[in-house]
């Protein structure tokens, strides 16, 4: 894409209502706009990443057996009121009547739609496990939405939903989503740490929420060093084997964690040996439940035991904040100039810069390079703007693309061309060949 017809109204100055970095960034990168009070309009390179968030977490859902639906966003109050939390759930249900006067909601999450879908088709213990999943748009009217899209009102989600026989088999699903969900962050250049937690509105006896850690998180989390210096980006494991999945549930879970608001250390250290607490900061983005029938039973949703009697399935639900991903993500990775996004997830590859733009040789080099990375199918931005080099320059450290590949007047008389990794500075004087050879093309 050239930057000359690319839609990116990026902002020198910090905006005044931006109280967090990744609020900051995001509306200085040009990647979102506020419609309303907590709630976004996303611009083409904040879409664009958000997409790119999306498709691995889709990928990892698919590749641990679990089925995408789509449900929609618009629930009816009677489908609540069975399963009791239509009154329960509190004023950030936004409710809404239609023409015929029905009482509607604009779904918070999604249990009980996914709960009667399940009991109007499945009736068997045959057929189970189920484990299905949907991305969604969700609204939930916070009191006070800040922090950009952290916590505003409308964002995207993925919950996902296991139905099972009984409890040992509910929780073989509910590691399998804990193993996926360690995969998925780690893909997203993530250190995340599953903990213990409450399991609010949602319901159910047993949680974990998947913190990832931040300099700037909005929690304290104290931890075993282990969580800090395991690396899960190469973690594999056979989703068909129950004990090689536990194995590795056992292992996290055996390593002792929490958050605390209050920031007292006291409250865990005598589980960790002293030479192996560490504090961090960390943000919330995944969270993850077992809640056994609480919405199976007044739902109806009952299979056919093997023993011929009738039993209510077993459930969990399993979120991840998508559009929050995107906030989180810079939060954990920038640097005083901008964001500095992890390659699996950035808008674009490369940024090309031509120094000169009105200078032919430069012109002509930068054209004949932006052919080739999308040739080779390198997702580039090509800075063909007649700006000063400072400003294109600040502008790409701002977005945080991987690579930058530099061309100018003089470069191209030595006939080398500049590459800079964004994630750690660094700079280089290489032939064009090898530029390209080493971005793909």
């Amino acid at each position: 894409m050239r930057l000359t017809r690319y839609f990116l109204p990026t902002m020198k100055d910090t905006p005044s209502e931006a109280q967090i970095v990744s609020h900051r960034l995001m509306l200085r990168a040009g990647m979102v706009r506020q419609a309303s009070a907590g709630i976004y309009s996303w611009l083409p390179m904040g879409y664009k990443v958000l997409r790119k968030i999306e498709q691995v977490v889709r990928e990892e859902q698919d590749r641990m057996g679990c089925q995408e639906v789509l449900m929609p966003t618009i629930q009816s109050a009677d489908l609540w009121r069975k399963s009791g939390r239509y009154d329960a759930y509190g004023p950030e249900m936004l409710r809404i009547r239609d023409r015929h006067d029905r009482d509607m909601l604009y779904g918070p999450t999604n249990e009980e739609q996914i709960t009667e879908i399940f009991q109007a088709e499945v009736h068997s213990y045959r057929a189970l496990p189920k484990l299905m999943y949907h991305i969604q748009w969700k609204f939930r009217d916070e009191v006070r939405p800040r922090f950009g899209v952290m916590r505003g009102r409308e964002f995207l989600m993925k919950d996902a939903y296991s139905f099972d026989l009984d409890y040992e088999k509910a929780a073989e699903s509910y590691r399998k989503f804990f193993v996926c969900y360690l995969r998925t962050f780690a893909r997203l250049g993530l250190k995340a740490i599953p903990m213990e937690a409450d399991t609010g509105p949602i319901g159910g006896n047993l949680s974990h929420e998947f913190i990832i850690l931040a300099d700037t998180g909005e929690s304290a989390v104290f931890c075993h060093r282990d969580f800090v210096e395991a690396d899960a980006s190469g973690l594999k494991v056979d989703y068909e084997d129950p004990q090689a999945v536990k194995k590795v549930v056992d292992y996290y879970t055996s390593l002792y964690a929490r958050t605390d608001e209050k920031h007292d250390a006291s409250l865990f250290e005598s589980e960790v040996p002293e030479d192996k607490r560490v504090e961090r900061r960390g943000i919330e983005v995944g969270h993850i439940f077992y809640f056994g029938t609480k919405y199976s039973e007044p739902l109806g949703a009952s299979i056919a035991t093997p023993e011929g009697e009738e039993s209510f399935v077993h459930m969990g639900s399993y979120g991840i904040g998508v559009s929050r991903l995107v906030g989180a993500i810079i939060e954990a990775s920038h640097d005083e100039n901008g964001i500095i996004w992890p390659e699996s997830i950035a808008p674009y590859k490369v940024g090309l810069i031509n120094l000169r733009a009105g200078d032919e040789a430069c012109t002509k080099a930068c054209d004949e390079i932006y052919a080739k990375l999308n040739e080779a199918g390198v997702e580039v931005l090509y800075d063909d703007r007649d700006e000063r080099p400072g400003a294109k320059f600040a502008d790409m450290d701002l977005i945080g693309l991987p690579w930058q590949l530099v061309v100018g007047p003089r470069g191209l008389e030595k006939g080398v061309v500049e590459l800079k990794s964004r994630a750690t500075g660094e700079k280089e004087e290489v032939s064009l060949e090898s530029a390209l050879s080493r971005l793909g093309a």
